[in-house]
């Protein structure tokens, strides 16, 4: 039996031979040597995040900000589609007008997996600022575009990459402070991208009138340049760099070989084929029903004012009974909406309660996809596994629009097939997520996943 008591020199150690007068017991020495192997590996321990504190919490304030100003601007865009091809671009048909924002949506997301692999290595010291250049260069470049391919290349592609650099940043540097209560703190960060949704598209409707669209977008650009240097300032990882290592396309292959990871990707592929529809053509369908002008631009911001809470409440749910269960209800929850709700009524109330009640759930989806991610990955693979689901939903989000305005079209300006395919899609993602809840925690019901 190992003693307290340091051996005498006559007495044989553990391992037979007598032991040195300097040599402590053997029984310190392993737990010194244990004590050493859990300093070593402590820093990824859940045990060790610390789910709180001042350093914490100034990270999600950071990625609030970030959020505001990358997915918050996404979330706005509807309101450009109805303005385009009213003015600049009227000569256009709304597929083709729809490319730039489909673009935005595609850029954001696409660079995920070289944004993820240079955030693993270096964390989010350089990428920060070379977002917040490129949004806010975007932008401003936006603001005196006059042709169809100035509004492709500022607004659906330099200003949405600058967003892609501000975007995985915060979502891993926050998921570095988190464990137990990673969805809730998730869930506040993404709120930004929802308060995003709602300020914006009122500020830009109400100052065009008053200073035109140029200098609208450039007061919009200096809004998100003072965002973004609060976030610079405050939005740090945990984690220490771990230095550059070589850019293999296996990095990124080789989580597909999981279940739980591809079902998720896979429900987050056709969730997002869906998801920007109502966001894109609420606008325009409720401008068709009847709706005055004035009221339709604000269902833009109705549907991001619902969607704060969707962002926040679902988060703290998640944590508590469950991530991956959550998901799937808010998942059918979208799709059900859609039919029974924006397709099959044409008054003002019902719109408006279809776009609080979507706005609800599919701001769920936004704050609970990276919770489900990190819940089954390892802390340091964060950045890589959200660039490569994000990359893949990308494909999604840039095919998705245009496809809806294809159909527009197809059905003489009615929104039938949009709507069809948006909530096919929508249920189709969510029944993906039930397979992967499965894959990830079992078939048990009353199972905490």
């Amino acid at each position: 039996m190992i003693t307290e008591s340091t051996p005498s020199s006559s007495s044989p150690t553990l391992s037979g031979t007598p032991p040195l007068k300097d040599d402590p017991p053997r029984d310190v020495e392993l737990r010194t040597d244990l004590e050493k192997v859990d300093t070593k590996v402590s820093i990824h321990h859940p045990s060790q995040f610390p789910d709180g504190g001042l350093n914490a919490w100034l990270a999600v304030v950071g990625g609030f900000a970030c959020l505001f100003c990358s997915f918050g601007w996404i979330n706005c865009i509807g309101i450009f589609q109805g303005y385009y091809t009213s003015h600049q671009l009227k000569d256009y048909t709304p597929s083709q007008v729809s490319w730039i924002s489909s673009l935005e949506t595609f850029c954001m997301f696409f660079f995920g997996p070289i944004v993820g692999k240079y955030y693993d290595a270096y964390g989010s010291r350089f990428i920060l600022p070379l977002g917040t250049f490129l949004h806010v260069f975007g932008l401003m470049m936006t603001s005196i575009s006059s042709k169809y391919w100035h509004y492709i290349i500022c607004q659906g592609i330099v200003s949405a990459t600058g967003a892609s650099l501000i975007f995985y940043p915060a979502l891993g540097d926050v998921s570095t402070w988190f464990f137990k209560k990673r969805a809730f703190a998730l869930g506040i960060m993404a709120s930004g991208s929802s308060l995003g949704g709602v300020i914006m598209p009122i500020m830009i409707e109400r100052l065009i009138p008053r200073v035109g669209y140029g200098w609208s977008m450039r007061i919009t650009a200096f809004l998100i340049l003072g965002l973004m240097i609060i976030a610079n300032l405050t939005l740090r990882s945990r984690l220490p760099a771990k230095g550059w290592s070589p850019f293999l396309l296996k990095d990124f292959t080789r989580h597909f070989k999981e279940p739980g990871f591809t079902l998720t990707v896979i429900g987050a592929f056709f969730f997002f084929f869906g998801m920007f529809l109502p966001f894109n053509y609420i606008v325009v369908s409720a401008k068709q029903n009847g709706m005055s002008t004035t009221l339709a631009n604000y269902m833009v911001s109705v549907l991001n004012a619902a969607s704060v809470f969707g962002r926040i409440l679902p988060g703290w749910i998640g944590d508590k009974v469950g991530r991956y269960n959550i998901m799937v209800v808010i998942s059918y929850v979208s799709g059900i909406l859609i039919f029974a709700l924006w397709m099959t009524t044409t008054g003002n109330a019902p719109t408006i309660v279809f776009a609080v009640l979507y706005g609800f759930s599919t701001g769920a989806f936004v704050s609970l996809a990276p919770a489900c991610l990190a819940q089954i990955s390892q802390i340091r693979e964060i950045g890589v596994r959200n660039g490569a689901m994000f990359a893949v939903i990308s494909l999604a989000a840039l095919t998705g629009v245009p496809i809806g305005g294809a159909l527009v079209t197809r059905y003489g300006g009615g929104f039938e097939g949009l709507q069809i395919f948006a909530g096919t899609m929508l249920l189709c993602g969510a029944t993906a997520f039930v397979f992967a809840r499965v894959a990830v925690g079992g078939r048990s019901v009353m199972m905490v996943v």
